[in-house]
C-alpha cells in the first residue's frame, strides 16, 4: 500500500485505528450528552435514543465539511507536518493519540463529563510544545500556532459561560411568555416511566437531534482532522495537497494576490512586515512556475504545500496589521482568496478524502450507541438535585445546538460537553437558584475543565520526546 515498507505499514495501519478507537470513545463520551434529556424526560427509550443520535450525528459528520478539522491540524508548525522523517511524524501521531485516549476513556470511566476537544486539542499542542524542546529545533515556542490557539481557547472558554447565561435566560423567558397551564405542564417534574405530551416529545426530540447533528459537524471534524494529522505526516506525499483539483486553476488567484500584496505601501513597513511580503511573493513565484510545468507530483508535493501555507499565514498577519497600509476592498479580497479555510488557495490543502469522513463517521455513530450511560446518568441525575423538567431538557439542549451550531459555522471547535453540562446548570439555578447543583459534581467538572488542557499537554509533550527517542 503507497509503496510502505512494512513496519511503517503496519504503524500507519495502528495509528487509524487508534484515531478511529478516539472518535468511538468521543461518540459514547460526548454524544451520551445529546441523549440525557431525551432518556431522563422519557421522550425516547434508552435504545432509541443512542441509536437516533448515532445516526444523526453520521450524517452530522458527512454533511460537516472539514473546517474544524483543519482549524486543528493548522495549530501545529508548517515544518512539524512536512517532517521529511516518517518516524518523526509517526512519533508526533502516537503521542497525540495515546494521551487524548487515555484522558478521554479515564474520565469516561469515572463518569465524568470532561472534553474531547480540550483533550484533543491539548495533545496536539503538547505535541507542538515537545518539538519546542527537540535540540535540533530553533523555532522555540513558535513551533505552536499560537495565533490559531487563541482563537481556539477563547471558543473553548467562553461556550460554557455562554450556555450558562443562554440557558438562564430562556428559562426565564419561557416562564413569563408560556401561559398559565401549559407553564404547568413544561415546568413540573415529569411522572415517573410516563411519556410527555406529544408536542413536549416532538419538541424534545428535535433539540435531541439538532445537538447530535452539530455535534457531528464539530466534533466529527475533529477526528477527520486528526486523521488528516496521520496522513500528512506519514504520507505526505499523498495527502500533502488535494490533487483532485487541477492546479492551474490556481494561477488565478495568486495573480490576484500578487496584485493586491503590491498594493502595501512598502516605504513605511517596518522590517518584518517586508519579510512577510518577500515571504508571499517569493511562494506565489515558485506556485506559479508549478503551476506553468504541471508538475505536481510526489516530490514537490510537500513543497507545494508549504508555500500555500506561507502565503495564508503571512497574508492573515498582514491583512490584521494595523500598520499596513491598505484599503479595506483589498484587505477583503485578500481574506477571501488567501485566508479563508476551505476556501481559494485553502481549498488545496483543507481537504479530506471520503474514506475518512466516512471512517470517522462510522466510528462516531457506532461509539454513540456503546458506553452512554454512565455520562447520561452524571448529566441527568448529578448536576442538579431536582428531577429534570421538560422546559429545563428542552432549554439545556437548544442551547447546546445554537452554541455549537454558531462555532462549526465560524470553523471553531467547541466542547458539548461543556456546553450541554453548563446548559443543565443554567436551567437548574434559574429553576431553584445555586443551591439546586449537586455541588460534588460540578466540582468534578470543573475540576476536569481546568485539568483536561495542562494534563493533555504534559503528556502528549512526554510521550513526543519520548517516540521521537525511541524512533
Amino acid at each position: 500500500m503507497f509503496g510502505l515498507e512494512t513496519d511503517i505499514f503496519l504503524l500507519l495501519s495502528f495509528c487509524l485505528l487508534a484515531a478511529c478507537a478516539f472518535e468511538f470513545i468521543n461518540g459514547f463520551h460526548d454524544t451520551a450528552n445529546a441523549v440525557a434529556t431525551v432518556i431522563y424526560t422519557n421522550s425516547l427509550k434508552p435504545t432509541q435514543a443512542v441509536v437516533w443520535s448515532g445516526l444523526i450525528n453520521f450524517v452530522g459528520v458527512v454533511t460537516g465539511g472539514v473546517g474544524v478539522g483543519m482549524s486543528i491540524v493548522n495549530l501545529l508548525p508548517v515544518e512539524l507536518l512536512i517532517d521529511q522523517n516518517v518516524y518523526h511524524s509517526i512519533a508526533m501521531v502516537l503521542a497525540l493519540l495515546f494521551s487524548a485516549i487515555i484522558w478521554n476513556f479515564g474520565t469516561w470511566y469515572f463518569g465524568i463529563p470532561a472534553s474531547s476537544s480540550h483533550t484533543l486539542i491539548g495533545a496536539i499542542l503538547g505535541v507542538g510544545l515537545g518539538y519546542a524542546l527537540l535540540p535540533d529545533n530553533k523555532m522555540g515556542i513558535a513551533a505552536v500556532n499560537w495565533d490559531k490557539a487563541k482563537e481556539i481557547f477563547s471558543a473553548l472558554f467562553l461556550s460554557p459561560m455562554v450556555g450558562f447565561a443562554m440557558a438562564v435566560f430562556l428559562m426565564f423567558a419561557l416562564r413569563r411568555l408560556l401561559s398559565k397551564s401549559i407553564r404547568k405542564q413544561v415546568f413540573d417534574e415529569p411522572n415517573k416511566d410516563e411519556a410527555p405530551p406529544f408536542w413536549i416529545r416532538a419538541i424534545l426530540i428535535t433539540t435531541c437531534t439538532l445537538v447530535s447533528f452539530f455535534h457531528g459537524r464539530n466534533d466529527g471534524q475533529k477526528g477527520i482532522g486528526l486523521v488528516m494529522l496521520i496522513l500528512i505526516g506519514i504520507l505526505p506525499t499523498y495527502f500533502a495537497i488535494n490533487k483532485t483539483i487541477d492546479f492551474k486553476t490556481l494561477k488565478p488567484e495568486l495573480e490576484t494576490i500578487s496584485k493586491q500584496i503590491a498594493l502595501i505601501d512598502t516605504l513605511h513597513a517596518s522590517t518584518a512586515e517586508k519579510e512577510k511580503i518577500a515571504k508571499v511573493n517569493s511562494s506565489i513565484a515558485f506556485l506559479n512556475d508549478v503551476a506553468d510545468s504541471s508538475k505536481v507530483d510526489k516530490t514537490n508535493a510537500l513543497d507545494i504545500r508549504k508555500a500555500l501555507l506561507t502565503i495564508s499565514s503571512n497574508t492573515k498577519k498582514l491583512v490584521e496589521d494595523d500598520e499596513i497600509v491598505l484599503s479595506d476592498n483589498s484587505k477583503l479580497i485578500l481574506k477571501n482568496i488567501a485566508t479563508k479555510e476551505e476556501k481559494g488557495i485553502r481549498k488545496f490543502t483543507d481537504h479530506a478524502p471520503m474514506w475518512v469522513i466516512l471512517m470517522i463517521s462510522l466510528s462516531l455513530g457506532l461509539g454513540t450507541m456503546i458506553g452512554w450511560k454512565r455520562i447520561v446518568v452524571t448529566v441527568g441525575e448529578k448536576i442538579g438535585k431536582s428531577h429534570l423538567t421538560y422546559a429545563q431538557g428542552a432549554s439545556a439542549e437548544l442551547v447546546a445546538a445554537t452554541t455549537i451550531g454558531l462555532a462549526s459555522w465560524f470553523k471553531l471547535p467547541v466542547s458539548t460537553t461543556h456546553a450541554l453540562s453548563s446548559g443543565i446548570a443554567g436551567t437548574m439555578v434559574a429553576s431553584k437558584g445555586i443551591k439546586n447543583l449537586q455541588a460534588g459534581t460540578i466540582k468534578n467538572i470543573l475540576l476536569a475543565w481546568v485539568l483536561t488542557l495542562p494534563v493533555a499537554i504534559i503528556l502528549s509533550a512526554s510521550l513526543f520526546v519520548f517516540f521521537r527517542w525511541l524512533l
